[in-house]
């Protein structure tokens, strides 16, 4: 079959088209013939081979892709006797973890003892087939829906873990949404919006925030010609924000801090800009302000955010679709970081 292949890490060079062998499944597996995998920030890292705190290590080769739909092509024994079938239409879960452990027995899986992500520990979704094990599969009403869903597991998933988990979004709250156009920030901005939340978001492009007024942002500020939280300040009135949704990073983070109310919640999941911010201990407690953390969501609301999708009530942000073969264009538009929404690749 064929398949992008991370070989070493570095520059593009280290991403190959290669012809490898078609995986089989176990017995509590299913292959999956892949209809469309959305590339993350998380396939760059793994291709720049970035490390350091928080971070497991990484082995090569590996196949990337960590968002994916398809169509069941194969089924393992066990998957078999669950009820799952050839042909079934599946959005996948990209966490792998054991179920037996403390935090998967409270439905915790992304903190299992033993916990991976398919495209990062094991072969992903960009190729023609993957195997993945069978609990980690949600069954679609039909085909259709294949293109949508495939923009959403990790990025909607942790998107709704910010929110909603950690930042307890309540409706009419106001929301700050910083680096407006990734795919978290259009994933969060969609949700929030669809829940009455009042979005403000900040973008260097102009574009995007000419665009960002089709996801319901109130107010969106291009460029950083000065700290974004005096222009939160200004728009909300002196009183901040109740949630900010950070994956910057360092770059970010104390004008984030800064932008909250009293009492006020930012919720992160990556850091883009780097992992060391110059940060006011003082400015966090004195006013009574959270920084939590959500590197994605587990399988539960994995499964509602999924049905909000399914259903039309949230449709996912597709910036544009490239085929295997142009793989490499794929993710030079993703680190070039001009795309509004989630860059998909079809086999």
């Amino acid at each position: 079959m064929n398949a992008a292949v991370i070989t070493r890490h570095g520059d593009l060079d280290g991403l190959q088209l290669q012809q490898v062998k078609v995986p089989e499944p176990g017995p509590d597996e299913v292959r999956v013939k892949v209809y469309a995998c959305a590339l993350n920030r998380a396939d760059l890292s793994l291709l720049r081979g970035l490390s350091g705190p928080g971070l497991r290590e990484k082995r090569l080769p590996v196949i990337p892709g960590v968002d994916f739909s398809g169509t069941i092509d194969a089924v393992g024994d066990e998957a078999r006797a669950q009820g799952w079938e050839f042909g079934q239409p599946v959005v996948i879960y990209p966490g792998v973890f054991c179920s037996e452990c403390e935090y998967c027995r409270q439905g915790e899986e992304t903190m299992c003892d033993h916990y991976q992500i398919i495209g990062e520990e094991m072969d992903g979704g960009l190729a023609e087939y993957v195997v993945v094990p069978a609990r980690n599969l949600l069954a679609l009403p039909d085909s259709s829906h294949l293109e949508r869903v495939a923009a959403a597991p990790a990025t909607y998933t942790t998107a709704w873990r910010m929110l909603f988990t950690q930042g307890g979004l309540q409706p009419g709250q106001k929301v700050l949404i910083v680096g407006v156009g990734s795919g978290v920030a259009t994933a969060a901005a969609t949700l929030a919006h669809r829940f009455g939340a009042q979005l403000f978001g900040t973008t260097r492009d102009p574009a995007k925030a000419e665009r960002a007024k089709e996801l319901g942002f109130s107010s969106v500020l291009a460029g950083y010609e000065r700290p974004f939280d005096e222009w939160v300040a200004q728009q909300t009135g002196g009183t901040g924000v109740d949630i900010v949704v950070d994956s910057v990073g360092a770059r970010t983070w104390r004008q984030s801090i800064r932008s909250l109310r009293k009492g006020g919640k930012l919720v992160i999941c990556g850091a883009t800009s780097g992992d060391v911010p110059e940060i006011s201990i003082r400015e966090i407690y004195q006013n009574h302000r959270q920084i939590l953390g959500a590197p994605c969501g587990n399988l539960r609301e994995f499964r509602q955010v999924m049905g909000l999708i399914i259903d039309g009530a949230v449709t996912p942000v597709v910036d544009e679709v490239y085929s295997l073969g142009n793989v490499h264009s794929a993710f030079r538009r993703l680190a070039s970081q001009e795309q509004f929404g989630k860059v998909l690749v079809r086999p």
